[in-house]
C-alpha cells in the first residue's frame, strides 16, 4: 500500500550542557536531553502521559539569547563575541519545557546540583530503609537517583510516618503506601489510558495517600501497568510479589496471543520458568502497555490439563509410534485438515503444505469477541492475517465448521486433522466426531482431544519461536522463552514429518531453512526471514486483502500518545 511521505520536521536548535543539537520543535527537553546522552532524573514525567510537574526531581537551569527590547537585535557578550544568554535565577521544571529555537539548558550546575540533592532529601523523609525486600529492587529509580544524585545523608531526625504496606487497590495490585512518592503516574494512566478514572489522592502533606475512590476499585484489565509505570515500590503485582529477584530473570521478546492486535511483550523467566510477562515498548503498535489478561498466559504452561505424552486411542505412546498412526490415516485418503488462527506463520505455510500434499483444502476457525477499543480486538486470533498471507486460506474464516459437518455426515471425511483447535466449540457434535478418526495436535485437553485417534501434544506459545502478522498486516516475530516438556516435539518438527511423509519430500523443520523456503514461495513475505526481521516488526503490502471485512471493533482504536504539552507557568 502507496503511503505519502512524511513531511519534515521542523526542527530548532537548542543549548544543553554547551552541546547544540537539532531537534524537533515542541520536543519536551527531557527527551531532547537524551540525544546527547545527557540524563535529567525524574520520576512524574512519562512520555506518553500528561504533564504535571509534581516531583521536581527534573529541576534544571533555563536561559534564552539576549535581545534588545527596543530593536529586538541581540546582545553580544563582549568578552566571547557570542550573543548573551539571559539565565533565568530561578531553576525550571524539563518536563515542563519544550524545545524552542535558541533555548539554552543547564543540567549540571551548582544550581541544578543543589535542588536534586534538596529533591531527594525530601522524598526520603518518610521512605522506609526496606530496599532488600523490596520488590522493586533493581528497578527503582528512587534507588538510582539517590545513589546518583542524593547528598548521602539527611538532616530530619524527626520519626518516619508510618503507612498502610497491604493495601489492595483491586485484584491484581497491592499497594505498599510507604514507598509511594506521590508522582501520581498511576493516577493518569488510569484516567488518560485506561479510561478508568478510580485513583486519587487523600489527606495533605506528608499523609497524602493513594487510594481508590469509594466505593470502587482498580480492576480494569490493564491495571498491571501501573505497576511497570511506578518508579518505586509502591504498586506491586499480587502475582509477582516476592517471587524473584528481577535480575535473576532472563528476559525474551515475546507477543500477546489474545488477539489480533500484537501486543509486544517482554517474558521473564529462569531456570525454565517463567514468573511474569510485562510489555515491550512498541510505538507502533502497543506504546508501552499491555492487558492484564495477557500477562496471566504464562500459567497455561504448567496448567493441569497440558497434554505431555502423544495417546493412540486414550494410551500413551511413543512419538515415533503416534506419528505413523496419524500418517496413516491421513494417506488413507478423505481427509479434511482445520488449521488454526494461533498457529504461527511458520506453522501455518507446512499446514498448507500439508494440504497441497493431500490435495485437500484447509479451514480456519473465527474467534470473535467483545473488543475493548484499547489493545485487544474483537478478532481473537492472533494470525489470522498470517493464513491469508501464507494462502492457507482466501477469506476470513467462519466460527461454525458447518461445512464440515455436513461432509462428515454425507461420509465425504473420514479423517480429521486438528491443528489445536477444539472442534467441538467450532459447531461439530460428539455424534459426527464418532464418525470419523480425528487426529489432534494441541497443547491441552479439550473434547476433541479426548475423542481423537491420535494425540500429538505440541507446545506453548513461550516454549517455540516464530511469527505472527498482526491486524496491522505487521509481521512481528517472537522467541522461545522457556524449553517445552520432555518428549514434546516442537510444532514445527511434527508438521514437517507430516508433510514429508505425505509428500515424500523432506521438508525443513528449521526457522531458517523454512524461511527460505517461505520467502520463495510466499510473495508477500519475498526477501524476509525471521532472524533479520526488526524488533518493531515488518509492514507488509496488504493490497490484496484491503477489500475483506472485518470484525466489530477489530480494526487498532488505541493511537500511541502524542508528545506531551508543557504545563502552563
Amino acid at each position: 500500500m502507496s503511503s505519502a511521505p512524511a513531511k519534515p520536521a521542523d526542527l530548532v536548535t537548542v543549548n544543553i550542557d554547551g552541546k547544540e543539537i537539532a531537534v524537533p520543535k515542541g520536543t519536551n527537553v527531557i527527551e531532547a536531553a537524551k540525544l546527547v546522552g545527557v540524563e535529567i532524573p525524574h520520576y512524574c514525567y512519562h512520555p506518553k502521559l500528561t504533564i504535571v510537574g509534581n516531583c521536581r526531581m527534573c529541576l534544571i537551569e533555563m536561559g534564552m539569547p539576549a535581545v534588545d527590547p527596543a530593536t529586538k537585535a541581540p546582545v553580544m557578550d563582549p568578552a566571547t563575541g557570542k550573543q548573551k544568554v539571559n539565565w533565568i535565577p530561578r531553576p525550571q521544571i524539563g518536563c515542563g519545557t519544550n524545545a524552542s529555537p535558541g533555548l539554552h539548558i543547564r543540567t549540571n550546575s551548582p544550581m541544578v546540583k543543589d535542588c536534586r540533592e534538596g529533591v531527594t532529601e525530601m522524598l526520603l523523609i518518610n521512605h522506609p530503609l526496606d530496599c532488600p525486600i523490596c520488590d522493586q529492587a533493581g528497578e527503582c529509580k528512587l534507588q538510582e537517583h539517590s545513589t546518583a544524585y542524593g547528598r548521602g545523608y539527611s538532616r530530619f531526625v524527626e520519626q518516619k510516618n508510618v503507612k498502610p504496606k497491604r493495601t489492595e487497590l483491586g485484584p491484581r495490585v497491592t499497594l505498599d503506601d510507604e514507598r509511594c512518592i506521590l508522582c501520581s503516574r498511576c493516577i493518569r494512566f488510569s484516567k488518560e489510558i485506561a479510561k478508568d478514572d478510580v485513583l486519587g489522592f487523600i489527606d495533605r502533606g506528608s499523609y497524602s495517600t493513594l487510594t481508590c475512590y469509594p466505593g470502587r476499585k482498580l480492576e480494569n484489565n490493564y491495571s498491571l501497568n501501573t505497576v511497570d509505570i511506578c518508579p518505586v515500590g509502591a504498586l506491586t503485582s499480587t502475582d509477582f510479589r516476592f517471587k524473584m529477584r528481577v535480575w535473576f530473570l532472563k528476559q525474551t521478546p515475546g507477543i500477546d496471543p489474545e488477539s489480533s492486535v500484537g501486543a509486544n511483550t517482554e517474558v521473564w523467566s529462569r531456570e525454565g520458568v517463567i514468573y511474569r510477562i510485562t510489555p515491550r515498548q512498541n510505538d507502533a503498535v502497543n506504546d508501552t502497555w499491555m492487558s492484564d489478561s495477557g500477562r496471566m498466559l504464562y500459567k497455561q504452561v504448567k496448567a493441569a490439563d497440558r497434554l505431555l505424552a502423544p495417546m493412540i486411542d486414550g494410551l500413551a505412546t511413543a512419538p515415533e509410534m503416534a506419528l505413523k498412526a496419524a500418517n496413516d490415516l491421513l494417506k488413507a485418503g478423505s481427509v479434511a485438515i482445520v488449521g488454526s488462527g494461533r498457529s504461527s506463520v511458520e506453522e501455518q505455510f507446512l499446514t498448507k503444505k500439508l494440504a497441497e500434499a493431500l490435495k485437500v483444502p484447509a479451514s480456519l476457525v473465527s474467534r470473535v469477541g467483545q473488543g475493548d477499543r484499547l489493545l485487544i480486538s474483537s478478532d481473537r486470533n492472533p494470525n489470522v492475517r498470517g493464513a491469508l498471507v501464507t494462502g492457507l486460506i482466501s477469506a476470513l474464516p467462519t466460527q461454525q465448521l458447518t461445512s464440515l459437518a455436513s461432509d462428515i455426515d454425507a461420509g465425504k471425511v473420514k479423517t480429521v486433522l486438528s491443528v489445536g483447535e477444539d472442534l467441538t466449540a467450532a459447531g461439530l457434535a460428539a455424534a459426527q466426531l464418532a464418525k470419523v478418526s480425528v487426529v489432534f495436535l494441541g497443547t491441552h485437553k479439550n473434547a476433541t482431544s479426548d475423542a481423537a485417534k491420535v494425540v500429538v501434544p505440541t507446545l506453548t506459545i513461550f516454549e517455540k519461536s516464530g511469527s505472527f502478522v498482526n491486524q496491522q498486516f505487521r509481521l512481528q516475530k517472537f522467541a522461545k522463552a522457556v524449553p517445552g516438556p520432555a518428549g514434546v516435539a516442537d510444532d514445527l518438527i511434527t508438521l514437517s514429518n507430516l508433510v514429508s511423509f505425505a509428500s515424500r519430500i523432506i521438508t525443513p523443520a528449521d526457522l531458517g531453512g523454512l524461511w527460505s523456503s517461505i520467502a520463495a514461495e510466499v510473495k508477500p513475505l519475498a526477501g524476509l526471514s525471521h532472524a533479520l526481521l526488526p524488533a518493531t516488526g515488518h509492514v507488509l503490502d496488504a493490497s490484496a486483502w484491503a477489500d475483506l471485512p472485518v470484525c466489530e471493533g477489530e480494526t487498532l482504536h488505541y493511537k500511541p500518545a502524542a508528545v506531551p504539552a508543557a504545563v502552563n507557568a
